[in-house]
């Protein structure tokens, strides 16, 4: 007796972004196409416009998945506490979607996610005594940080590593402070920061610098009213 194939699950708007997701995942972003995303759910292509009007809208459905896996905002003893483990939490979302980080990058609006998320933060620095002045420049500093990714100084480039001790010792004749940074710290060979530097840390020290900071402007009642420089004739 032949066994009936089971049932397709029926298309739907979610299947198609967890299934763009997943193939962004495992091919990469510049990979993912509407007509290879059929494939892979293995329906013909008109049959995603039924849920996706373009490509652009498929975007912003992914960016809205893999940040709707950072999940609510969970209340600490303070805001720096609070926010902190918000940024962390994006952080290892983002993580988890190597792609995601240039997608959001491009898309030129917000996301209701995006939004959503961006709103929480602001929440927490207002609730958290936070003046709107002071939230704002808050925000500013934070930057991409506030999802957990950033672009370091230290890019990893071709060629020759900075470990080298023959691109060392070259490096040390004209760039003697440059060399003995690179060989200084813990090691990483898989951050994003370079090698030579662990990426967690570095992305946990510099957040922990920026929230001390403002942690400080905020016990001073600090206001930008009285900082910005004066034009000159």
């Amino acid at each position: 007796m032949t066994r009936e194939p089971a049932p397709r699950a029926p298309l739907s708007r979610e299947r198609v972004l967890r299934a763009a997701v997943a193939l962004a995942d495992a091919t990469g972003i510049d990979a993912l196409s509407m007509r290879r995303l059929a494939q892979e759910l293995g329906v013909v292509p008109m049959a995603l416009y039924k849920h996706v009007a373009n490509k652009d809208e498929l975007l912003d459905g992914m960016v809205d998945c893999v940040l709707g896996e950072i999940g609510p905002a969970v209340p600490g003893p303070d805001w720096r506490s609070a926010v902190r483990a918000r940024i962390l939490a994006a952080r290892s979302a983002l993580l988890g979607h190597p792609w995601a980080s240039q997608v959001i990058q491009s898309r030129p609006a917000p996301t209701p996610a995006l939004l959503g998320y961006t709103d929480s933060v602001i929440g927490l620095f207002r609730t958290g005594g936070f003046s709107v002045d002071l939230t704002h420049h808050a925000m500013h500093a934070l930057g991409s940080r506030m999802l957990g990714f950033t672009q370091e100084l230290f890019d990893v480039s071709p060629g020759a590593s900075p470990a080298d001790p023959a691109v060392l010792r070259a490096m040390a004749a004209h760039y003697p402070y440059v060399a003995e940074l690179a060989t200084a710290g813990a090691h990483d060979e898989k951050s994003v920061v370079g090698p030579g530097c662990d990426d967690q840390f570095e992305f946990e020290f510099a957040l922990d610098l920026l929230l001390d900071g403002l942690e400080g402007l905020r016990q001073r009642g600090w206001s930008s009213a009285g900082q910005r420089l004066t034009p000159r004739g």
